[in-house]
């Protein structure tokens, strides 16, 4: 499967990887990066509304234990955990942007791999 974003998003997050315009880990930036490489890139009207792009609100399951989480997709300066807020810099940002309502993902997370079903998304 590869990730469908936007040129819009691309473009954003590319001028931060190559700008280096936030305090990210070398494994943050290189693990978006790596996703980015791998992606289409389409125009943002190609996009489909229930395709996780950056400022996306969505609801994700972890299928191992059924807990959810409803998160946003953000750029690193806007992370804020009490409004669910992600970057799309994090382990969950990187494994699930570009793809839609209904996928399954695999996500290494720092407490180990977790498969992860993308219940539904709704664009801001």
């Amino acid at each position: 499967m590869k990730p469908i974003i936007s040129k819009k998003d691309y473009n954003v997050l590319q001028s931060i990887i190559t700008g280096h315009q936030t305090n990210l880990s070398t494994k943050e930036t290189n693990g978006l990066k790596a996703e980015l490489e791998k992606a289409e890139i389409v125009n943002e009207n190609e996009v489909d509304s229930k395709t996780i792009q950056l400022n996306t609100l969505f609801e994700v399951e972890d299928i191992a234990t059924k807990k959810t989480w409803n998160l946003i997709l953000t750029l690193p300066n806007d992370v804020n955990i009490k409004e669910c807020k992600v970057s799309v810099f994090s382990p969950f940002g990187v494994a699930l942007i570009g793809f839609s309502e209904g996928m399954t993902i695999e996500c290494k997370l720092p407490s180990g791999s977790k498969k992860l079903k993308i219940l539904k998304v709704n664009t801001k």
